[in-house]
C-alpha cells in the first residue's frame, strides 16, 4: 500500500498490517480480535492457575485454608494493579523511543523465541507457585488489559514517524 499522491509504502505492522495507517473499521477490527483472542488465552491461564491453585488449597486445614484464601484475594488484587501499572510505564517509555517497524518485528521475533523456551522451562515452575498462582494471573490479567487498551501502540507511533522522515 502507498500513501495517495507519493510513492512512499506504508509498511506492515504484525497483527495490524497497514490498517494502522487510516485507523478505519478493519483496523478496529483488527485491534478487537486481537484482544478477544488473549482475553480468551488469558481466560484458560486463569483456569488452569485456580484449579492448581485448588488442588495445594485442598491439603490446608479449613482455618488455615481460610486465611490463605484471603492472603490470595488481598495479594491478587494488589497484582492486577501492579501488573496494569508495570504495562502502563513500559508502553509510555516505548512511546517516547517508539521502534521502526524492522525493529518491532526483529524484537518480536526475538520474544516469541524466548517465551518458547521459557514456557518450556516453566512448567516446572507452574507447580512450585501452586500457593501463589492465583496472584500471579492476576498480574498477567491486568498486564494484558492495559496493553489493549491504549489508543496507539508504540509500533504504529514508530512507523508514523518513519513515514513522516521518509
Amino acid at each position: 500500500m502507498t500513501t495517495a499522491g507519493t510513492d512512499l509504502k506504508i509498511p506492515s505492522l504484525p497483527g495490524l498490517g497497514t490498517t494502522w495507517y487510516e485507523r478505519g473499521p478493519r483496523y478496529w477490527l483488527r485491534r478487537t480480535l486481537g484482544a478477544v483472542l488473549w482475553l480468551l488465552v488469558l481466560a484458560f491461564c486463569c483456569y488452569v492457575a485456580l484449579v492448581l491453585y485448588g488442588s495445594f488449597r485442598g491439603a490446608l486445614p479449613p482455618t488455615v485454608r481460610t486465611v490463605w484464601d484471603g492472603v490470595q484475594v488481598a495479594a491478587s488484587v494488589v497484582a492486577l494493579a501492579w501488573g496494569w501499572r508495570v504495562q502502563r510505564r513500559d508502553h509510555r517509555r516505548k512511546l517516547l523511543d517508539p521502534p521502526a517497524p524492522d525493529e518491532f518485528r526483529a524484537a518480536k521475533r526475538d520474544e516469541s523465541r524466548r517465551s518458547v523456551r521459557l514456557a518450556l522451562a516453566g512448567r516446572v515452575l507452574w507447580l512450585l507457585a501452586a500457593p501463589v498462582i492465583p496472584a500471579l494471573a492476576a498480574w498477567g490479567a491486568g498486564w494484558c488489559a492495559a496493553a489493549f487498551t491504549v489508543r496507539e501502540y508504540p509500533s504504529e507511533v514508530g512507523a508514523r514517524r518513519r513515514l513522516a522522515t521518509g
